[in-house]
């Protein structure tokens, strides 16, 4: 992926899980809580890339039949780790979110959670939403950072270059579209003020 760190090594996977900051993680997790919150718990799941599986364990401890792919092996082996601490048992497997090698509609719902936003070009947005929509049999969760946001207008204001990419949602409904998905829910971490989103989008043929 042009522009973006595809994978990561042991050093880079133990920095990434131990520098996350406790609030920011609880507050992640509620939007992840909002969004599933209308979903049947029988639905199967696949978390997206999954990194050390912190999704995994709160969709796992809400009920959901959840599996797991990244395609960095020592964020799958932290995943692996963290998850048997919870009583998780399932797939967790090396994939590449650019050419999955999951069947057409293998799982009921797929979530790519705080990835998105690293991808800096058209294509490879496009490419990502067309294989989550390809293996995704009813709903696709989408996390996405919103330019509308007080966070992303100060950062405009103040001119700085940023890694982040932002996304209309009006350019995600461009991508979702075609594959056969429409937008059903868009949930926001803080309405208005923060720009990190997690959007809900259903097929609807």
């Amino acid at each position: 992926m042009t522009g973006f760190q595809k994978t990561y090594d042991a050093e880079q996977a133990r920095r990434y899980q131990d520098e996350k900051k406790p609030r920011k993680h609880r507050a992640e997790m509620r939007l992840v809580r909002r969004a599933f919150a209308a979903l049947p718990r029988e639905q199967r799941v696949l978390d997206v890339p999954c990194g050390y599986g912190r999704v995994m364990q709160e969709l796992h401890a809400q009920g959901f039949q959840v599996s797991g792919a990244d395609l960095s092996e020592a964020m799958l082996e932290r995943a692996r780790t963290n998850l048997a601490r919870c009583g998780w048992s399932g797939s967790l497997e090396r994939q590449d979110l650019q050419a999955l090698r999951y069947a057409d509609r293998g799982f009921d719902s797929l979530i790519c959670f705080r990835v998105f936003h690293h991808f800096p070009d058209v294509h490879t947005r496009r490419q990502v939403v067309g294989e989550l929509c390809r293996v995704a049999g009813s709903q696709v969760l989408l996390s996405y950072l919103s330019p509308g946001s007080l966070t992303a207008r100060f950062e405009r204001l103040r001119g700085r270059k940023s890694a982040r990419h932002y996304t209309a949602l009006a350019e995600l409904a461009g991508y979702f579209e075609p594959c056969g998905f429409r937008l059903v829910r868009d949930h926001a971490r803080l309405a208005l003020v923060h720009s990190l989103h997690l959007s809900v989008w259903e097929r609807v043929r």
